[in-house]
């Protein structure tokens, strides 16, 4: 009753306000309702936002979204130009499974492109974030003078033609490392390796060509992959040569657009020289031929594959015990080496705990979690490509009663799997496939067989009537040798030709031929063959195109170098048939004979000469030769070196400050042919000396200087000449740069004490406004005590960098001001206005306990009692003692501190249980706890016990008290029971008050032995054995009727609350008598808070906990034909007090306080 009693409740009245704050996750803003979330209550959040998505018209478009809070928040969507109220347009729904919410836009259109929000709110905040939806138009057919708006960035795509490679094959193999050739050679269906090296090493050296133009280097090419949040990304290291260059990125040869902040659905992270593209929310359209092109230079190219994977079985929910394997098993539609599983959204992996099989045929997959536990329990997915199922796995506690209290053996079964119906089902889906394959395969032959029987009959026809012809121009030629068998002549210029001349005349039948060995220039003319009045001609030309002495080819090829206004100059001998046309080039323009050109040519040599070189006439030399036969060309190179021009402008400010000047630049337009070394720098005081000043030289990197000798307010003049091999450059002069000015900051705003404790000042300010024009370093805070002037320092550790401040150097009771000064460049500006004065205090707190504490204690005799208690509360309390309402004796030791107080007993007594009661009380408020003692021993074993049998079937165990019965009154008894039989001991009563217990279901011929015990909180007394019962069978005896009568009656009962209590009677009848129980003449037969039997006469009723309301007249009525018997008794349960008791007990125990201290 002291618990009721001290219980208070008290309600605040919370005002709305609007707190807005950003959330972790970037773009989602919180506004907080309350100033403060009760413990266990969060505001809304968003864990994973909706993201940016642009879509094509008349697609499907759906934003998702994850959040979190406690309550759980509702959500809605909402968009900018119109409302979301069509079911049709616009569908929400909430996936349980992975507690996912879904915005879902079927058939989009263009008007529909817009900012759409996601709004989740409870009663202590809302969260919102918005996501951009662009639409991409269909195709249309656009007028002609609107045709270049319809143009689209696309890349030429070489289709497959019938009986060639797929061109994907190259481009993959291209950005392919060595090891993955073969894979991608069988995947394209390519056998010849040694022609697929060869053409490879060709485009390698064209790509690396043209790649060179805009990339240093590129490496560690990664290939398209799946990722187990289910994205997939690709990636490589690439070096630009220009930063500025573009990125693009292809698809099919089609450009598509990228984010950089991983919003959109393809997306592109630079880390470095990282270059890594992700793919969100994956659909089967997304399969293709991704390319990343740097300007017009195809650098990567990675071929997307989605297989057409269905689950043939999903993984279905599995109930396991603790200690117990699961086991999640599903099929799939084709083969597949590896998918991924994750456990509460958590990556999985083959371990100790995880054991992840995967069949021969790729076809069933498995994850068996070992040894589960509570934690373990969650939702599991398998994802397969794009395509995923999910199951949750529920884990059962133990219920072992042998475990309680300790960890339970390792299970060796398993909970879950398909066992034998997935195998079954998994060789009907590999059947299934075999004979799709094997149709094709069968297809694939019989169109290559009829294909060949094609090709073969067009090859015979054309084999035959090429056979024919050949068969009638024999005929026809050996005819027309036959009718002329004569002899004919060679001509040449009108000439005849004979064998003596150098020639050879070969006549075979009627074939001639005139063969002409080492031909020359003389050998050309017009040559005739003449018989029999007929003539034929042919006129012979013997060419004679330019070459090159590769000697002198060598040494034109290299660059030449010339310091500036030296001569530069080059020769190369040829050779070849005249006439000869020679023609310098440079920089594609050609070289005429001129002031500082001079151009040398013979028969068999060219030069050139140039004079007065400068940086300008830098470039490529070419020098083409070209006669009727051919044309050459051969190419060098002039390099002139000469002093750098000057760094370029503008010249960038960095910082201008009291103590320093610091600036930048660009280097040189030109570096003269060889880099820049260093940078010479001289300074000028602009209104001071004329002169300048040298400052150094400089390293080439970073092209910034910083100049820390300068005078607050003065202006700066400097020159910056760069410098490499060949000499200086002309000066770069700055304009006027001044240094800071002495500038202190304004005043911040009165410090504010946000809360004051005895050893502790906690103080918050504002920024001044007027900050000098500089950043502000920090602040210096100042103090003074009430009736004083004299200002000391709080910050002895330096400025302080914040605009709170803890200040701990205080004196309990004192009472304070303060002030705060900012500090810039500058120096520490004006102080604020002083604060309101504080007192270093703790604030008012009403008495409150801390910690858990037990309300009931069980003490061994001459044991020592401690208890002790935890509290909290501002001014000091004071604390009082009572036991069972009156004040504590000297036995009783009572120590007290700021935060506890403690009960101590040295030696304990009996004498000392009771209700012990601690009263904290200060100006504010008071606390009260109540705490039970008892103090107890081990019992002494109760007197000799007698057996005796009233009713037949039934054994009455009588006993004497235990001495220790009238010093503890929750002392009970228990009876143990054996039969001859069993020959084990069976509790058969607990919880017996009084000293007598009637044993039922005693049979014939067994002999039975009883121990009763005697029991307190500290356990079980020796028992008292009784002597052994025997009985013997008896001949059925007649029974005549008689009208019921009791045999034993009730006992009254006296019992504490919390305990049970038994009510036993013997009653007798002919015929059975019907028994009914009354509680103040209430029925209780069909009550189910009491437990009733009636077995063999012998009626017991259980009242399985005690209370106040079961005190009270209990009686049975035994009725039959021949008449009724009733007894009564009366049950008081110990330690019932009325209410008006109660508050009397409390009156006296505040008096008695009061009069005591």
């Amino acid at each position: 009753f002291f618990k009721r009693l001290n219980k208070l409740t008290i309600c605040f009245r919370t005002s709305t306000v609007a707190i807005k704050r950003r959330s972790r996750v970037p773009g989602v803003m919180i506004t907080q309702f309350v100033e403060e979330v009760p413990e266990g209550m969060s505001t809304p959040d968003f864990t994973r936002k909706p993201i940016a998505l642009t879509i094509q018209e008349g697609k499907l478009a759906f934003f998702k979204s994850m959040v979190s809070g406690v309550p759980k928040p509702n959500i809605t969507w909402a968009r900018n130009k119109g409302p979301l109220e069509d079911p049709v347009k616009y569908i929400s729904r909430y996936d349980e499974t992975m507690e996912e919410y879904f915005l879902e836009i079927p058939n989009v259109r263009a008007e529909q492109a817009d900012t759409y929000k996601c709004f989740a709110a409870n009663e202590y905040g809302r969260a919102v974030c918005t996501a951009t939806l662009n639409v991409i138009e269909g195709p249309k057919r656009a007028a002609p003078e609107d045709f270049r708006k319809m143009v689209v960035r696309t890349k030429p795509q070489l289709k497959k033609k019938e009986g060639e490679i797929d061109p994907k094959f190259w481009e993959v193999l291209l950005s392919s490392p060595k090891k993955d050739y073969e894979k991608v050679c069988m995947e394209y269906g390519v056998s010849d390796f040694r022609w697929m090296l060869k053409q490879l090493n060709l485009k390698k050296k064209e790509r690396e060509e043209e790649q060179a133009k805009v990339v240093e280097k590129i490496e560690n090419l990664k290939h398209i992959e799946v990722k187990r949040d289910g994205s997939a990304e690709f990636e490589l290291d690439m070096e630009l040569k220009n930063p500025n260059s573009q990125v693009f990125l292809f698809k099919d040869g089609v450009m598509v657009p990228y984010s950089d902040d991983g919003s959109g659905k393809h997306n592109l992270n630079k880390i470095g020289k990282k270059y890594i593209f992700s793919i969100n929310d994956l659909m089967p359209d997304d399969a293709g031929l991704y390319q990343v092109d740097v300007e017009d230079a195809n650098c990567f190219s990675t071929d997307f594959k989605i297989i057409p994977v269905e689950f043939v079985v999903k993984i279905q929910e599995v109930k396991a015990k603790e200690r117990e394997d699961a086991m999640f098993e599903c099929v799939l539609s084709h083969p597949f080496q590896k998918i991924v599983w994750t456990g509460k959204k958590i990556p999985l992996e083959q371990g100790d705990k995880f054991d992840i099989t995967v069949s021969e045929d790729h076809l069933i997959h498995s994850l068996k979690v070992k040894d589960c536990a509570q934690v373990d329990k969650g939702v599991y997915t398998a994802m397969a490509g794009i395509t995923s199922c999910n199951a949750w796995l529920i884990v059962e506690a133990d219920n072992d009663p042998n475990m309680r209290g300790g960890k339970a053996s390792r299970k060796t079964t398993t909970a879950g799997g398909g066992g034998e119906n997935l195998a079954k089902i998994a060789a009907e889906q590999s059947a299934k496939l075999q004979k799709e394959k094997d149709d094709l395969d069968a297809a694939r032959r019989a169109q290559a067989e009829k294909d060949a029987a094609d090709a073969a009959r067009q090859s015979q026809a054309e084999k035959d009537a090429a056979d024919a012809a050949r068969r009638a121009q024999a005929e026809k030629d050996a005819a027309d040798a036959a009718r002329r068998n004569c002899e004919g002549v060679w001509l040449k210029d009108g000439q005849l030709l004979t064998n003596e001349d150098g020639l050879k005349i070969i006549q075979d039948g009627a074939s001639h031929k005139l063969v002409i060995e080492n031909c020359k220039k003389d050998d050309a003319g017009v040559y005739s063959f003449e018989v029999d009045g007929h003539k034929s001609e042919a006129k012979f030309t013997v060419s004679d195109p330019p070459t090159f002495n590769m000697d002198s080819l060598r040494e034109f090829s290299k660059p030449v170098i010339v310091r500036a206004c030296e001569t530069a100059e080059w020769k190369l001998a040829f050779s070849g048939g005249d006439p000869m046309k020679i023609k310098w080039i440079k920089e594609d323009e050609e070289l005429l004979e001129g002031l500082n050109v001079k151009i040398e040519q013979t028969d068999i040599k060219a030069g050139l000469c140039i004079t007065d070189c400068q940086r300008r006439n830098c470039g490529e030399v070419k020098i083409n030769i070209k006669n009727d036969y051919g044309t050459l060309e051969a190419t060098s190179r002039l390099i002139v070196l000469d002093k750098p021009t000057p760094p370029q402008r503008p010249v960038e400010i960095v910082e201008t400050s009291l103590t320093a000047i610091e600036f930048k630049w660009k280097p040189p337009k030109d570096d003269g042919g060889c880099p820049v070394k260093h940078y010479i720098l001289e300074r000028q005081q602009v209104g001071g000396s004329k002169t300048w000043t040298n400052v150094g030289e400089l390293p080439n990197d970073p092209l910034k200087y910083r100049d820390t000798n300068v005078k607050p307010g003065k202006r700066y003049c400097y020159h910056i000449r760069a410098k490499n091999e060949e000499g200086v450059s002309n000066a770069l002069e700055t304009e006027d740069i001044q240094a800071g000015i002495l500038c202190y900051p304004g005043p911040p705003s009165a410090p504010k004490v946000v809360s004051a404790f005895k050893d502790c000042i906690n103080l918050v300010w504002s920024p001044p406004i007027n900050t000098g024009g500089t950043e502000t370093w920090g602040y210096n805070l100042e103090r003074r005590k009430k009736g004083s002037n004299f200002w000391s320092p709080a910050n002895l550790d330096g400025p302080i960098k914040d605009t709170t401040f803890a200040l701990k150097d205080v004196i309990e009771g004192a009472a304070y001001e303060f002030r705060v000064s900012a500090i810039n460049i500058s120096g520490v500006g004006e102080p604020s206005p002083p604060s309101v004065i504080v007192f270093a205090r703790d604030p008012k707190m009403r008495p409150q306990f801390t910690g858990k504490m037990k309300s009931f204690m069980v003490v061994r005799k001459g044991n020592t009692v401690r208890f002790n208690i935890n509290f909290e509360a501002s001014p000091l309390p004071d604390i009082y003692w009572l036991k069972d309402c009156v004040p504590l004796s000297k036995r009783v030791t009572i120590t007290n501190s700021d935060r506890g107080s403690q009960l101590l007993i040295p030696t304990s007594e009996r004498s000392d249980t009771g209700i012990f009661t601690i009263i904290v009380k200060n100006m504010v408020g008071q606390e009260t706890f109540s705490v039970e003692i008892r103090v107890t021993d081990d019992p002494k074993p109760p007197g000799p016990v007698e057996l005796e049998q009233n009713v037949p079937g039934t054994v009455t165990v009588t006993w004497t008290p235990s001495p220790d019965e009238k010093k503890d009154d929750r002392l009970h008894y228990v009876v143990y029971k054996r039969d001859s039989v069993k020959r084990t001991w069976r509790m058969v009563a607990d919880s017996l008050f009084n000293h007598k217990f009637t044993v039922i279901n005693i049979l014939p011929g067994r002999e039975y032995n009883f121990r009763v015990f005697a029991k307190n909180d500290m356990g079980l007394s020796e028992p008292a054995v009784s002597p052994t019962w025997r009985t013997t069978r008896r001949k059925g005896l007649e029974m005549l009727p008689c009208p019921p009568s009791f045999l034993l009656r009730l006992k009254i009962r006296t019992a504490p609350p919390g305990y049970e209590c038994y009510m036993s009677c013997a009653v007798r009848g002919d015929p059975k008598p019907h028994v009914t129980w009354y509680h103040n003449n209430v029925s209780l037969n069909t009550n189910t808070n009491y437990l009733i039997t009636n077995v063999c006469g012998v009626c017991t009723m259980l009242i399985l906990k005690i209370g106040p309301k079961d005190s009270g007249d209990y009686s049975v009525i035994a009725d039959s034909p021949l008449g009724r018997a009733e007894c009564s008794t009366k049950l008081t349960v110990r330690g019932s007090i009325s209410q008006s008791h109660h508050d009397k007990m409390l009156f006296f125990a505040t008096g008695t306080i009061c009069n005591y201290f």
